[in-house]
Parts: C-alpha cells; structure tokens; sequence
C-alpha cells in the first residue's frame, strides 16, 4: 500500500523521544530489553498500607523546564515535554526555522487529571476541606488538553494541540491522529505519541485491587507476567513515547534519518462491555490494519502483544492473535509489559518503540517472566524469555487494546538504508 501512495501520503518517523521505568531514551530503553531487565520496584502511594509495584520513570525533568514551570504544570505534562523535546532533538530538525503554526501536537492519553485532584483534596482535607487553600492553577492543570498544551506552552507551538483519550489504545491513537493531519495537509510536522502519569493516583491502584487485578510478586521484577499460568494481573506503570512524524518527501529533502514507515492502521471498538474484551472485534482491527497496508498477514515479522497479564484479556488477545496468523513459525511475538508493566496511555507507543530497533539487528526481544505458558494462551511464536535472532524483520503489527473496547493497530515497515533509513 506504501508503494502505492503517493509519497506525500507516506508517513515516516524521524525522532524517537522516551521515558521508560527501564530507560530514558531508545538506545538505554532497547538495551534494557534485550538484556531482560524490568524497570518494576516497589511503591508508596497513599491509603494502601502495603507498598505496591509499579514501573516508575526516573528522567531528568528540569532539562528542558524550570522549576517554576513545573511546579505549576503537571507531572504528564512534564512527562510529555521531556519525551517531545527529545524526539525533536533527535530527529535532527532546525527548529529555528520551522514555522511554529505548522507544527501539531496530538498525543494519546488514558485519563488526566486524577492526580491533581486526588492531591488537592487530600491538601483541602488537612485545611478542614477551606477551599481558600484550593489551588488556583487546578482548572488548566486538569482540562483533558495539558499534556499537550504543556508541550506547546513549553516549545513554542502555535500550531493545533490535542490530547486523544483512547484508553490504553492511546498510544496507537497519537501516531494514527499525527499520521491523519499530515495527510490532510493540517499540519506539515506532527510530534505525535502517547503518555502517561499513572502511577501518581492513588485511585487506579485501588480499583485494580479491588477487581482483584493488580498484579503482586515478592520479587517485583517477576511481577508483570503476560501469557503465563501464574499472572495474577497488572502493574501499573508510568512513561512516554513520543515520535516527530514527517511526510516522506520533507523527510528525504532535509536528509534526514527515518526509523520507518507507518503503513498500515485501524481502530474499533467491541460494543461488548466496560472491560472485558473481544477477540472477534481485535481481530478485525488487526485484519483491517493490514488490508489498509496491503499486506497479507505471513509478510508480518514481530508481533508487539497488548496482553496485560490479565486471565481474560490474556486469553481474548491470544485466540485473535491465532485467528489472524495461525501457527506460522517464522513469527515472533513479544511483550513489553513484561518489562516495565502497563504504561497506559504510554503503553502502545512505549511498546512499538522498543520494537523498531529489531529492524536494524534483526533480534525480536523476549516476553519474560514465561515459566509456563497457560494452555490457553497457545502461542507458539512467543518469544519467551530470551531475544530470538530472526531471519528479517520487514514489517512490526503494534496491538494497543482499552477499556470500553478500544482497540488500535499500527504496522511500521523497515525503511531502505540508500533512502535515509536508520534502521536498514
């Protein structure tokens, strides 16, 4: 299908900035998965007596803010100016002469705001609840647009800013919402990704407990365990993946270096239940990502898995994941999850990140924490426990899966090495 667009429709990506609980950029965070290593510790939050895991990041948030900015702003809005500043930074651009009012930032989100309005309420509270104490900077640091407009207020970007609520589909949505606009010619620079400040409510680790979701393990490296007997649920996990997406010719005239080619996407929903989740449905999504890449689904090489680790949406993703590509050995699936836990609204873009790099060194990284594959997951191509070094690595199919039965693929295809590709 890439082929048969006209280049000004194909969409590449040119940066990669990141913030991982296993690293702070692509070259640590893809190190990290290839040598097994899980960004998941221990964690205080408030009302729950015990310690919980999470993935928890661990970047330098006054590189490119100040304190003053920060203490007003919000911790997903820190998350996100950090990720954007690095991918922009990476991707080369002279920023300088980029008209600011053709730049759009349009990133994916699970929720926002809980955190702010969980801290200040348990402030009004130590008041006897005087709203005189109330913060003032509570309105904009709540509206479902701040990440974003943190961004824009942070780089001067005078072009259109959206936040994409789409659950834990959301960082499948930032790149599909960014790939959108630059077809349409909205925007001729889109920094497009998904974030997420999860960790820092207490709420989110409360309701996981109280569906008897939230995953515990002694050793919390072992905690996040997707596709195996064992998994008793998720760890919650904070992050950013955040991409600058060009159209192809502005790419090529300004040489710059191209990660890949988003080829393929699709979004749907289930029309089924809150949180229980559809094969059926997922597997259309899938399967409409690939007619749109002109693809058949052996040309497919890494699989990125959604699984979260828990019992029925481990088992809803696997039967879609059979019906679509059988038992062809020449697949690799993984997962990320297992790693850092569910960023959320990070999730999808923090999970195709760490798989571009396979297109340069040809290695799938593993799902860990696999001992015993539950029968029902039967997925003979999951990469269990160790890196697979894989024949190629043409083409990587991106799961991101939500509540309310949100579901999002995107397919990024390996861009050629005499054209400016980095991973080639």
């Amino acid at each position: 299908m890439s082929d048969s667009l006209q280049d000004e429709n194909r969409i590449v990506i040119t940066g990669v900035g990141l913030a991982a609980p296993n690293g702070n950029n692509l070259t640590e965070y893809r190190a990290a998965l290839l040598a097994g290593k899980s960004g998941v510790v221990p964690f205080e939050t408030r009302y729950i007596k015990q310690p919980v895991l999470a993935g928890v990041c661990n970047f330098d948030e006054f590189r490119y803010q100040k304190k003053k900015e920060r203490r007003r702003g919000t911790r997903a809005g820190s998350v996100s100016i950090y990720c954007a500043n690095e991918a922009l930074l990476d991707s080369g651009i002279d920023w300088p002469q980029v008209p600011k009012d053709r730049v759009g930032v349009y990133l994916g989100i699970t929720e926002h705001g809980n955190v702010e309005t969980e801290n200040e309420i348990y402030e009004i509270s130590q008041f006897d609840y005087d709203t005189k104490v109330w913060s003032h900077h509570h309105n904009p640091r709540t509206v479902a647009n701040n990440p974003a407009g943190e961004v824009t207020l942070n780089m001067g970007i005078t072009g259109p800013h959206l936040t994409v609520g789409a659950a834990c589909a959301a960082g499948n949505a930032g790149f599909i919402y960014g790939l959108q606009m630059l077809r349409l010619k909205e925007v001729d620079l889109a920094i497009a990704g998904g974030i997420s400040e999860s960790v820092h409510t207490f709420g989110i680790f409360a309701s996981f407990a109280s569906q008897g979701a939230l995953a515990w393990n002694e050793d919390p490296a072992k905690a996040s365990r997707p596709f195996d007997v064992n998994r008793n649920g998720i760890v919650v996990s904070e992050g950013g993946g955040i991409c600058t997406l060009e159209r192809l010719p502005d790419a090529l005239a300004r040489g710059a270096k191209i990660y890949g080619e988003i080829v393929g996407y699709a979004m749907n929903s289930d029309a089924l239940d809150f949180v229980l989740p559809s094969s059926n449905r997922q597997a259309e999504c899938i399967q409409l990502a690939l007619k749109r890449a002109g693809l058949t689904p052996d040309q497919i090489d890494i699989v990125s898995s959604h699984a979260t680790a828990t019992e029925q949406g481990d088992i809803e993703e696997s039967k879609a994941l059979r019906s679509v590509f059988g038992d062809r050995p020449s697949l690799a699936i993984n997962n990320t999850k297992s790693f850092i836990g569910h960023a959320m609204g990070a999730a999808g873009a923090l999970e195709l990140l760490g798989n571009i790099p396979g297109f340069q060194d040809n290695i799938a990284h593993a799902t860990i924490n696999l001992d015993q594959q539950d029968p029902r997951c039967e997925l003979r191509q999951v990469v269990a426990n160790r890196p697979r070094h894989m024949e190629r690595v043409e083409y990587i199919l991106n799961n991101s899966f939500g509540m309310l039965g949100i579901n999002s693929v995107v397919i990024v295809k390996k861009f050629p090495a005499e054209h400016g590709g980095v991973y080639a």
